[in-house]
């Protein structure tokens, strides 16, 4: 059986101007010789990024690329780099939520970058919206490739990315811009890393959960992203208090970072010297936490699509900008949105949900469409007059 490498953009070629219309990619004409091996840079900015990229370095690999990895010390990268055991050269911090502080991070870690990638001078740059691998892209001249899954991200006032890639959810846009092209991948983020889920009931003992609970994992708001608006704490508080009041239900609470969990163990002190909410002492598996749990009350959106992609129930208390990817989860049924306190106590349905088979190792097509991808633009680039 074929496998689909590209979708083409579900806009009709009347509603968006050439220039602008995202396609599938078309690489053009292949490099008469492989050469050097090539180098691909991927910068893992922020938690999700580890395990979305694990794969796609794998394939880059196992295809004969290069990868030269990179990480920010942000939320619990540095603890998942450990846990996947990846070998990467972190640079830089996170610079809490104001946007100045932001904004000097960002150019202050770019500037730390580049005599690393002066040296290593990697054929194409790629991330999922790392903004400080963008900037040394630029300064260095480095092709780039961003990929994204919220369109309403902040942007790098005029400057924009070589290549864009999206998931297929997204509709055709003149803010969706790239210098050369807007691509789209099949499905969602997730689905290139969920397939190689292998569910381990050791983590439940670990946790110290019973065979008898009702397990809900819980994800706090990203109260320090630009994004964040903090009637989701309010859903938050509005969640926990339904839950704990429940006589089986055993909450799984996943901070961000320790400044989150710190003022959570200040407000739910009780219920946590109770276990009746655990916060994990160390990173745990989010993939094999939200598979052995009945259902997610989330505030990021990684964590409701992953659920979403494991065909877990899942509420989302996030009250920023709804993107396009979480408004097809919701109108398909697959994501529930939570708007207000009384959304809470209604729409949140705490049972045991039917058990179905384990999640099986298998193929991605979202993985083999970006990789593909990422090849293709390698390949293009190493052709006369394209570097």
């Amino acid at each position: 059986m074929s496998r689909p490498t590209t979708v083409l953009s579900n806009q009709a070629e009347t509603e968006t101007p050439p220039s602008r219309k995202a396609t599938a990619f078309d690489p053009g004409p292949k490099a008469a010789s492989p050469g050097a091996k090539k180098k691909i840079w991927i910068d893992l900015d922020n938690s999700p990024h580890v395990p979305f990229f694990l794969p796609i370095i794998d394939e880059l690999r196992a295809r004969g690329l290069e990868v030269i990895l990179t990480a920010r010390d942000s939320y619990q990268v540095c603890e998942l780099l450990e846990f996947h055991k990846l070998s990467c050269n972190v640079v830089g911090k996170h610079w809490g939520k104001h946007r100045a502080l932001k904004m000097v991070g960002t150019c202050l870690r770019a500037m730390q970058l580049l005599p690393m990638m002066m040296k290593k001078r990697p054929d194409l740059a790629v991330s999922h919206g790392s903004r400080s691998q963008f900037l040394t892209s630029v300064a260095l001249g480095i092709p780039n490739l961003t990929i994204l899954d919220y369109e309403f991200t902040a942007k790098m006032g005029f400057l924009r990315p070589d290549w864009v890639f999206v998931p297929q959810y997204i509709p055709d846009s003149p803010a969706l811009k790239a210098n050369k092209q807007v691509m789209k991948y099949p499905g969602l983020k997730e689905d290139v890393y969920v397939p190689r889920l292998r569910p381990d009931p050791a983590m439940k003992k670990e946790l110290g959960i019973e065979p008898n609970d009702l397990v809900v994992t819980v994800r706090p708001p990203a109260t320090e992203a630009h994004y964040h608006n903090p009637e989701a704490e309010v859903l938050l508080d509005a969640a926990l208090k339904l839950l704990v009041e429940h006589p089986e239900v055993r909450v799984i609470l996943l901070p961000r970072n320790e400044r989150q969990a710190k003022a959570l163990r200040n407000s739910w002190g009780d219920w946590i010297a109770k276990r009746k909410i655990v916060i994990p002492e160390r990173v745990v598996d989010g993939l094999n936490l939200i598979w052995f749990s009945e259902f997610v009350i989330s505030g990021g959106g990684t964590m409701n699509r992953e659920a979403a992609a494991l065909g877990i129930p899942v509420y989302s208390i996030f009250r920023g900008r709804i993107g396009a990817v979480d408004q097809y989860l919701a109108s398909s049924g697959r994501l529930v949105l939570i708007e207000t306190v009384n959304d809470i106590r209604t729409k949140v349905l705490i049972q045991r949900r039917e058990r179905r088979q384990e999640n099986a190792v298998g193929h991605s097509d979202a993985l083999q469409c970006i990789v593909d991808g990422i090849v293709s633009i390698v390949e293009q680039q190493c052709l006369p007059g394209h570097r």
